[in-house]
């Protein structure tokens, strides 16, 4: 059974830093593409880092590059998004998945990140 579990988010001030954690079960992870998504309340979600299978190429949205890293782990069977500069607009539930529509799993429950003073 595929399994997608994200952690690691929490409330933190504008211009802190958080580094969200998925840690995926269920198939051969270090075959798959793998990105983070998010969505923020009464938005569609939406894609924000994409990382390829042995971790050599990396892609951003617009809006966070320059302050988001993506990695991974294949060891491990984890992914990681290291985040800076959080603005109170990166208020989102996050959530990783594999990058090809075509291998796509159901979704995990996401981790809460809220950006607020």
């Amino acid at each position: 059974q595929v399994q997608l579990v994200e952690s690691g988010g929490g409330l933190v001030q504008p211009g802190g830093s958080l580094r969200l954690s998925c840690v995926a079960s269920g198939f051969t992870f270090s075959d798959y593409g793998m990105s983070w998504f998010r969505q923020a309340p009464g938005k569609e979600r939406e894609l924000v880092a994409t990382i390829t299978f042995s971790g050599g190429n990396t892609n951003y949205a617009d809006s966070v590059k320059g302050r988001f890293t993506i990695s991974r782990d294949n060891a491990k069977n984890s992914l990681y998004l290291q985040m800076s500069s959080l603005k109170p607009e990166d208020t989102a539930v996050y959530y990783c998945n594999a990058n090809n529509v075509g291998r796509r799993r159901p979704w995990g429950q996401g981790t809460q990140v809220t950006v607020s003073s």
